[in-house]
């Protein structure tokens, strides 16, 4: 029987159990050790506030269409960050260069599930890098998110750069923008975050409920502002107040994802009179500059090879690994106890 983790309503969420579907052609079974939960995307679908859950995204028009639902409750195997072990390879596959053997542990996108039937040419190359603790392979698709965020912020060696929102792709961006070279200042509401944030390499850091924060940036960068922010959060305040603390010209990567109406966000303000560059980074694609030598999956393989390397730490990003049978609690903890969690893990 496979385990599947399904939301049936808004902050309704339930273990479902199915028969395991036979191995088409061309596929691979993988026995799902964990998968992240992510506190971003995910709860959209959980609090019922997706845009998919009332629009459909018309892809040839590259537009959302009111009147008809892309997704609809049951919301069935919602995750996109699992690690789990080979078990079956589908026959004509066998032995096939550069495709994960039985036994390998891979990482990919399955869902929230004990186990996932994937396509085989999506696991070439995710045979997790020797060494590397299964855990770390959850990491994978958040790593690239944050690594896309500082990709897009086209940042230089010296230059200072604020990033809003230290959850946990918040605070990979903190550690991949200092490895860049940049001078990091960290803003959050949490103070627990804050101090991680020091931890993954951010010079200063600002409370975003007591700081004046586009005035301390730019009293420590001689009046300047900083050359770029990234918003991570996902809240238009921080949007705003992003788009404040940059120089004149200066960029600012909105990496967040936004609900609802842009309450709090003042676009004739500072972002007019700067003459501010905003831009989108979604992990749909790469800066479109950069589309001749990166791509999603290099995004993905260079972060968890980061990871290998010493160089990103992801273990301590983990506060709770939760038996995939206590989803719901799980998920109960990120929506009402923000603060008391970093990366949360399902234990199938």
């Amino acid at each position: 029987m496979e385990r599947v983790v399904q939301f049936t309503g808004p902050r309704q969420v339930e273990v479902a159990e199915h028969e395991s579907a036979p191995l088409p052609p061309g596929h691979l079974r993988v026995r799902t050790r964990y998968s992240g939960v992510s506190a971003g995307t995910e709860l959209t679908a959980y609090r019922g506030t997706n845009p998919y859950l009332t629009r459909t995204w018309d892809a040839g028009a590259r537009l959302f269409r009111e009147g008809h639902a892309g997704i609809a409750y049951p919301v069935v195997g919602w995750g996109y960050s699992e690690v789990g072990e080979v078990t079956e390879v589908s026959p004509e596959l066998a032995g096939t260069p550069g495709l994960p053997a039985a036994g390998d542990l891979v990482w990919g996108i399955w869902g929230h599930r004990s186990e996932g039937v994937v396509p085989a040419e999506r696991m070439a190359g995710h045979t997790l890098p020797a060494g590397l603790d299964a855990l770390a392979g959850t990491f994978a698709r958040v790593g690239a998110i944050a690594y896309n965020a500082v990709l897009a912020a086209d940042l230089h060696l010296g230059e200072d750069v604020t990033v809003f929102g230290q959850g946990v792709i918040g605070l990979l961006t903190t550690r991949l923008a200092a490895l860049s070279g940049a001078r990091v200042t960290a803003v959050d509401a949490l103070d627990g975050r804050l101090a991680t944030a020091r931890a993954h390499g951010a010079l200063r850091t600002l409370d975003a409920r007591e700081d004046a924060v586009a005035e301390e940036v730019r009293a420590a960068t001689e009046g300047r502002g900083a050359d770029v922010a990234i918003e991570i959060s996902g809240a238009y305040p921080a949007l705003h107040e992003a788009l404040r603390s940059v120089a004149v010209g200066g960029r600012v990567v909105a990496s967040g994802f936004y609900q609802g109406d842009a309450v709090g966000l003042r676009l004739g303000d500072e972002f007019h009179h700067n003459r501010v560059h905003l831009v989108c980074s979604q992990i749909g694609g790469v800066p479109p500059q950069l589309t001749g030598r990166w791509s999603v999956e290099r995004l993905q393989r260079t972060f968890l090879a980061l990871v290998a390397e010493g160089r990103v730490d992801t273990a301590s990003l983990v506060s709770h690994v939760v038996p995939a049978a206590a989803a719901a609690d799980a998920y109960t903890l990120l929506d009402e106890r923000p603060a008391d969690a970093l990366q949360v893990v399902l234990e199938f």
